[in-house]
């Protein structure tokens, strides 16, 4: 069968590989177009649009660059018909996909959503257009079973991608030591791991601050984990003139099996960070007027995934003005230095891990649940 795969994101790509090796494996004939990252070639996707070229944050940025997302949408329509596939596999990236999904419809293509976009949070009207246009929806966090079946929606739900990803890794050997190596001769370096984001704009906000909180911690080594596709001169030139900071590229996974804390933006890695048992400081700043639309907007009560999943405050969001370094200092001195809160962490993440581990292997599962659709 011919599958077409659009993620727009970091976090896509790296499910979107793992969904592609599954599908596979069910599937030996299976042609693969998609719109992703290095991961997902190399999973055997034909890679049509990169997603560093797709990535706009914040209600202000999309609007400046309005123009260049409606080529976009063209040019996949274009080649979505060109292709002609069996299914189209949207994976999150909302703003994007369900525009796609409407058109797709409306060409009798079949729409399969893995992985749900975060209309729980904000856009719940979104759901009338999911129902009207995704043929089935294949969700990963527990709770949004739940909240579609309010909607009169059935959607399935198939375990969280992330798990599996982190345990695998935590089999293999450590590639991770070099850089702290040259910053010291004990290989047993105290590692703080900065994880500022994937997009250029929210790096150059938020990273600012976490390296200024490195010359509070002069005994540690603070590693910031570059993002795909952004260019290594971005970091060389915000982190120059830190002493004791260092930069790793494409080992991000290993970076937090060696660290001791985090300082990490919201999203997907505050969960990763979660499942490595990392303690971790949540670290969001954006554009006032994006921030302040997005505060009438949103719904949740947290920011990161851990906190919604768990729903209770299991780890401390710094937000906008409260991203500060005095802050971001008392926090990280909390996290290192508090045995009964590392403690209470650990038991926390631990509870975590095992409610996402309830869907099993969900990239297998997400390929079996799309195959066997497709044959019925």
């Amino acid at each position: 069968m011919k599958y077409y795969i659009i993620a727009g994101e970091a976090s896509g790509d790296l499910h979107g590989s793992n969904l592609i090796r599954e599908l596979r494996k069910l599937d030996a004939h299976a042609e693969i177009r998609c719109w992703g990252g290095d991961l997902m070639q190399a999973a055997g996707g034909v890679v049509v649009k990169h997603y560093k070229d797709l990535a706009f944050m914040g209600f202000v940025e999309v609007v400046v660059n309005l123009r260049t997302i409606m080529r976009n949408i063209k040019f996949c329509k274009t080649d979505i018909q060109s292709f002609q596939p069996d299914t189209l596999i949207l994976i999150d990236y909302p703003g994007f996909n369900l525009r796609i999904a409407q058109w797709a419809k409306q060409k009798n293509l079949r729409v399969i959503y893995y992985i749900s976009p975060q209309v729980w949070a904000w856009k719940e009207s979104r759901v009338n257009t999911i129902k009207a246009c995704v043929d089935k929806m294949l969700v990963i966090l527990p709770f949004e079973k739940d909240f579609y079946k309010k909607w009169n929606y059935d959607v399935e739900y198939v375990g969280h991608p992330l798990v599996e990803v982190v345990e695998n890794h935590k089999t293999q050997n450590l590639r991770f030591v070099k850089e702290a190596d040259a910053f010291s001769n004990n290989s047993h370096t105290k590692i703080i791991a900065l994880l500022p984001g994937s997009r250029q704009q929210e790096i150059q906000k938020k990273l600012p601050v976490m390296l200024e909180v490195s010359r509070k911690f002069p005994d540690y080594l603070f590693v910031v984990a570059q993002a795909p596709g952004q260019d290594d001169l971005l970091y060389r030139q915000m982190i120059g003139n830190y002493p004791n900071v260092a930069s790793v590229d494409n080992q991000t996974y290993d970076l937090l099996q060696k660290a001791k804390a985090a300082c990490v933006t919201s999203g997907t890695a505050t969960l990763e960070t979660a499942l490595f048992g990392v303690p971790e400081v949540i670290c969001y700043k954006g554009s006032t007027v994006s921030y302040q639309i997005a505060k009438k907007l949103i719904k949740v009560k947290y920011i990161s995934l851990v906190n919604l999943i768990m729903d209770k405050p299991v780890v401390k969001e710094l937000i906008q003005n409260e991203l500060t370094v005095e802050n971001l200092h008392r926090e990280l001195k909390d996290l290192l230095e508090n045995p009964q809160k590392q403690l209470q962490l650990k038991r926390d993440y631990e509870d975590l891990k095992t409610i996402l581990s309830l869907g099993g292997k969900a990239s297998a599962n997400a390929a079996k649940s799309i195959v066997d659709f497709l044959k019925s």
